[in-house]
């Protein structure tokens, strides 16, 4: 019989979402990549406390870094482990994906966004990122207008079936 999970640590699956990327933004491609972390970071981030709700990513001396990612200090951990919060973290990614990334990044208006980041099978932190556009004000109006319609209708058909 499998062991019980620790509650409320993440073991494999979603430690955190970034779920209005996806309003603000038009996602084309995405990409997942490693990411560098050091113990009690891994250890917040199995407890769901990450935010990448301002993090970005971007490329500094040929590589590419995850920016403004807030990771919170783990309470149970010594002082000797303390890291800042909001420090730049590295991706891991093959050569040729930074270079692609970096080629579709110095177009004008389009930015590496993190979507998610999760445990994989194996346990290890992933960051989904997307490359991605951003939105207008008129195309998040018309994509509320979409999905409040959408509700109505589905509403309207089970009121008459």
């Amino acid at each position: 019989m499998a062991e019980p999970r620790k509650k409320g640590l993440i073991s494999h699956g979603i430690a955190s979402q970034n779920r209005k990327a996806r309003f603000d933004y038009k996602i084309g491609d995405t990409v997942e990549a490693g990411l560098m972390l050091v113990g009690p970071e891994v250890k917040s981030l199995r407890a769901g406390r990450a935010t990448l709700a301002e993090a970005w990513a971007g490329e500094r001396d040929g590589e590419m870094w995850l920016f403004n990612c807030y990771i919170p200090e783990w309470q149970a951990g010594s002082f000797v482990a303390r890291f800042e919060p909001r420090r730049p973290r590295k991706l891991l990614l093959h050569r040729k994906q930074v270079r692609e990334l970096t080629g579709s990044i110095t177009r004008e208006g389009i930015t590496l966004v993190p979507l998610q980041i999760h445990f994989n099978e194996r346990g290890r932190a992933k960051v989904l990122l997307g490359i991605a556009e951003g939105k207008k004000k008129h195309d998040k109006r018309a994509a509320i207008a979409d999905r409040d319609w959408a509700r109505d209708k589905a509403r309207l058909m089970r009121n008459r079936g």
